[in-house]
C-alpha cells in the first residue's frame, strides 16, 4: 500500500510540474519587465534605487511607497489614485522625529 501511495504521488507530481510555469521565468518576469515591475518611472538606469534623508527635531516627513509620487521620494498623495484604479490599499510611510526637549 504504501509503495502504491508513493509512486502515484510522484507520478502526480511529476504530472502536474509539466503544466506549471518555471520558477526561473515567473522571477525573471517579476524582476525586469513583467507586470509585477512596481517602479515604471523612477531613475530607471540605476540598479537600485536608494535614498538618504534626515529629519530635524520636531519635524516629519512623509515618503512614498507606491513609486507613483511626482515628488519622489516624498509622498504627493498619488497612491489614491493608484489604490482607487487597482484596489490597493497602499500608503505613505510616515517618519516624525519628537521635539528636543
Amino acid at each position: 500500500m504504501m509503495k502504491t501511495s508513493f509512486a502515484f504521488l510522484a507520478t502526480l507530481i511529476a504530472s502536474a510540474s509539466a503544466f506549471a510555469p518555471s520558477a526561473k521565468s515567473a522571477v525573471e518576469t517579476r524582476l525586469f519587465d513583467g507586470p509585477g515591475k512596481i517602479n515604471q518611472k523612477i531613475d530607471l538606469d540605476s540598479p537600485k534605487v536608494a535614498t538618504m534623508d534626515s529629519v530635524e527635531a520636531g519635524g516629519k516627513k512623509v515618503y512614498c511607497r507606491c513609486w507613483q509620487s511626482g515628488t519622489f521620494p516624498l509622498c504627493d498623495g498619488s497612491h489614491m489614485a493608484h489604490n482607487k484604479e487597482t484596489g490597493d490599499n497602499v500608503g505613505p510611510l510616515i517618519v516624525s522625529v519628537a521635539k528636543e526637549e
